[in-house]
């Protein structure tokens, strides 16, 4: 059996891919920060269609905190699968917040800069030894970095992404040796919790957002977590440092 990491899994973007990972026979290792209620929903869900998931905490924006987690990782692959790796590594969590560039102020950008770049970098890193060769990685990056999704108010946000689809071609350089493949994944506008429930607080903006899309609609989880399932499986053997607009054509 393979089994994946998915940071940021208690709803969303993450909870679809696990639930997708899960589906197609990979043990789960998800994590959440403030949402355990979710996170353990996501476990349940897989439980209920027979497969297999552990969930862990962890804040992506304190690097203090990996090692630990490391061992939190060693301890559930050992207990729960006799493993001493893992497969697939899921650089899932994340926050979004907006401000226009004159309004962004130096503790937003360092917030989001500490948990959309530095926590991924430096996650990636902590779990490398756990990392079994031949494995894959994916990370969740945004449109916003892309120019289809050049939205007034995302420069901070935008410029975290970018760097992570950066980061996405180094690993994919750097870690090819051991047959290990990385690629992002960039979504468009997706009904998550990012953002504290926007689309929930605020459903008049969906109409805009679908009418500047091809396909007309705004995108689910698992528009995105199909995807991501997609590139961590056979189907996606002979692709690496690709980074995926999952947008329905915005902006198109």
């Amino acid at each position: 059996m393979k089994i994946a990491i998915v940071t940021g899994a208690s709803s969303g973007i993450g909870q679809s891919a696990a639930v997708q990972l899960a589906r197609r026979g990979t043990g789960v290792i998800l994590t959440f920060r403030g949402n355990e209620a979710g996170a353990l929903d996501t476990a349940a869900m897989i439980d209920k269609e027979g497969g297999t998931a552990v969930a862990l905490p962890l804040d992506v924006g304190d690097t203090t905190a990996f090692p630990a987690f490391r061992e939190s990782v060693a301890a559930a692959l050992r207990d729960t699968w006799q493993r001493d790796t893992f497969d697939f590594l899921v650089n899932n969590a994340g926050l979004g917040q907006m401000a226009m560039f004159e309004d962004t102020t130096e503790d937003m950008f360092d917030t989001l800069m500490r948990v959309l770049l530095k926590g991924p970098y430096f996650l990636t890193q902590t779990l490398l030894p756990l990392l079994a060769d031949g494995g894959a990685i994916v990370n969740t990056t945004s449109n916003a970095a892309l120019r289809s999704g050049l939205e007034p108010g995302y420069s901070a946000y935008g410029t975290m992404k970018g760097g992570l689809v950066v980061l996405t071609r180094y690993l994919a350089k750097e870690l090819s040796p051991r047959g290990i493949r990385v690629n992002s994944v960039s979504p468009g506008s997706t009904r998550t919790r990012i953002a504290g429930d926007a689309f929930e607080r605020y459903p008049e903006v969906i109409p805009g957002i679908a009418a500047k899309t091809a396909l007309g609609r705004l995108g689910e989880p698992d528009d995105i977590g199909m995807v991501i399932a997609t590139l961590l499986g056979e189907e996606g053997r002979w692709i690496t440092a690709q980074d995926i607009d999952v947008s329905g054509g915005y902006n198109l």
